[in-house]
């Protein structure tokens, strides 16, 4: 008879707006600098095609909360992204056919430890450290349907000072692009969550801030950072 060594470690879930539902998480996948100005701020080229990395499913931490501050960063910078929550499954999927397989929307924050991120980089180094720490995917809930038009507004201020502004038809590749991208690399699946890239105007963050956010027409969220050391 097989037994498992340990009882295994709960789904990460995030609660879907309007219902009782959760939706589980399986991964994450990110997309670099998929808005002009961001690019460009980050010192990219614009003709680049868009490239990816992952979080582990458990980064993800509800908003309307509290969020550790991670430990090894004086250096904690915040990026407020479009969110997709994949509930149907394809690979080599065309755009037309990886717009099905979208469940919902999410706004989340994509927090970078940009000073472990920036040191792996100069050594050429791989820099999950810098991107994939516990809690570093804050989310709000996800709103069913379509994501947003490109006169969507999204935001993030830092105690009450707006940092970042955009509008989704500011991405370099749509929604539909970047998961029929992301097809072509893995199969996607229902649980994935995709972070889509953020605008410029990322920054700094410090113990103490209360961080606020949204994407017209799917949510908005909120969370504080600890004061303790995580």
């Amino acid at each position: 008879m097989t037994a498992f060594a340990f009882p295994p470690p709960p789904t990460p879930v995030v609660p879907v707006a309007g219902s009782g539902m959760l939706f589980p998480v399986r991964r994450i996948l990110c997309v670099g600098r998929n808005y002009a100005a961001h690019r460009r701020e980050m010192g990219g080229d614009e003709r680049d095609p868009p490239f990816f990395f992952a979080k582990p499913g458990d980064a993800v931490v509800p908003g309307d909360g509290t969020v550790t501050f991670p430990s090894a960063t004086d250096e904690l910078h915040h990026e407020i992204e479009l969110v997709l929550a994949i509930g149907g499954e394809g690979a080599d999927l065309s755009p037309e056919a990886a717009a099905g397989v979208i469940f919902g929307c999410a706004v989340g924050v994509d927090l970078t430890r940009r000073d472990l991120q920036n040191h792996a980089k100069a050594k050429g180094q791989p820099w999950e450290a810098g991107k994939g720490f516990d809690g570093s995917a804050p989310i709000s809930h996800i709103a069913r349907g379509a994501p947003p038009p490109d006169a969507a507004r999204i935001w993030l201020a830092v105690n009450g000072e707006v940092r970042q502004s955009g509008r989704i038809g500011d991405m370099i590749w749509s929604p539909a692009e970047i998961l029929a991208q992301a097809s072509t690399l893995w199969r996607l699946a229902p649980g994935d969550l995709i972070f889509t890239g953020t605008p410029e105007g990322v920054g700094s963050l410090a113990r103490g801030d209360v961080v606020t956010g949204g994407v017209d027409g799917v949510g908005a969220l909120a969370f504080t950072l600890s004061g303790a050391k995580g």
